[in-house]
């Protein structure tokens, strides 16, 4: 058992900077409130004074895919087909990437991980932890969400060599042909799976679950490329995020009108391309105002999630409420990837993924000094040391 004393908590589920124990039994949250008398064989982590948060969510990144070293790590875009539903980011997932433990000492515990967006469809992503014992106790779920993407990438990838899509138009056509073929394929496999001579279709079956309540992912910076996501999830009754939405808070109607759960990031940086030069951290307090449920989102490594807590700062500093903010990269990351079961608030039953931070989050110098993942320490900062020099446990 272990035992966080005196910390100022800040739960995610109704408590916000109240004085608290948290009580850890077998991987799990146990109890939250004013702990006593201290059961026998518990070790005691004194948090006074210190803010404590559940651990951090990225809800959509890339890390474990892209390599470091040179192009033969570059394992997030499968560029021989624009539609490839039957791909599993899980099976590219590189365990040992560098930057796992760059995220668990900023108090990232669980990310959201899988293919860029150079395919319309580019296969699942996953839900795992930053740290654990071996990768099967890291995984949340290997496959949590189909990815699909509208917009400048998949059009450029396959535009500039001369194929299918080149235009907006045949993009989503493409994704309206393949939904087209899932469905039709879902309902015979409904009535004939279990017959031997079913003509088993590998990428149509993966693509099937979305019609079971599989969430897709879309990625769309673009209005235009928002109201045609939008569109789309409507005619096949989908559930669905739009990841990036860039462009959201200038159709906020639309996103109102159809309860769009919306991931919005990374907006730290330039604005590089065509699709982000509307980019704004207004978006944040805009959204808020209009009580859209959103999160915030690093794309890592395209902005390094060491980042994520500053971009939120950014968010905060634009209008967006602290609270929020902080619901933005924890609980709200979580409902919005269907793992808010397991992770991205405080409460009895959740998983044991709590940070004790030496320094506000939000703050620009912000440290973890304490990140527990499923009830073990997996990091603890020295007094004294810079965030560079850290002791992995």
């Amino acid at each position: 058992m272990l035992l966080i004393k005196n910390g100022k908590l800040i739960t995610m589920a109704g408590i916000y900077e109240q004085t608290g124990d948290i009580l850890i039994e077998n991987g799990k949250i146990s109890r939250i409130g004013n702990i006593g008398p201290i059961p026998e064989n518990c070790e005691i982590i004194d948090a006074a004074g210190r803010v404590v948060t559940p651990g951090l969510v990225d809800a959509h990144c890339h890390i474990g895919l892209w390599g470091t070293a040179s192009s033969a790590e570059m394992d997030g875009n499968e560029n021989t087909s624009p539609a490839l539903p039957g791909l599993r980011g899980i099976d590219a997932l590189k365990w040992d990437d560098a930057t796992f433990d760059v995220a668990v000492r900023h108090g990232v515990t669980t990310v959201v991980t899988g293919p860029g967006s150079s395919n319309i469809i580019g296969g699942t992503f996953s839900a795992v932890k930053t740290a654990g014992k071996d990768p099967d106790s890291r995984i949340i779920s290997s496959e949590i969400c189909m990815k699909m993407a509208l917009g400048e990438n998949p059009k450029v990838n396959f535009g500039r060599r001369n194929m299918a899509p080149k235009t907006r138009m045949m993009s989503a056509a493409i994704m309206r042909e393949q939904l087209f073929r899932a469905r039709e394929y879902y309902e015979k496999y409904k009535q004939n799976g279990g017959d031997p001579d079913f003509p088993f279709d590998f990428h149509m079956h993966s693509l099937m679950r979305v019609f079971d309540g599989m969430r897709v992912k879309i990625h769309a910076h673009q209005a235009d490329d928002i109201q045609t996501a939008i569109r789309i999830a409507n005619e096949f009754g989908l559930r669905y995020s739009i990841d990036h939405c860039t462009e959201g808070y200038m159709i906020l109607g639309e996103l109102v009108e159809n309860h769009v759960q919306c991931l919005l990031g990374p907006t730290v940086g330039g604005k590089g391309k065509i699709e982000s030069r509307n980019k704004t951290f207004e978006a944040g307090r805009i959204l808020e105002e209009a009580g859209i449920t959103f999160g915030l989102i690093t794309d890592a490594p395209f902005v390094p999630i060491e980042g994520q807590l500053l971009q939120a700062a950014l968010y905060v500093k634009s209008g967006l409420s602290r609270e929020m903010a902080l619901k933005c990269v924890s609980i709200n990351n979580a409902i919005i990837t269907d793992i808010d079961s397991r992770v991205g608030s405080l409460e009895p039953g959740k998983d044991a993924d709590i940070v004790i931070w030496d320094v506000e989050p939000l703050a620009t110098m912000s440290q973890a000094g304490v990140v527990i993942i499923d009830g073990q320490i997996v990091y603890m900062r020295k007094a004294g040391e810079s965030n560079v020099d850290y002791q992995k446990l």
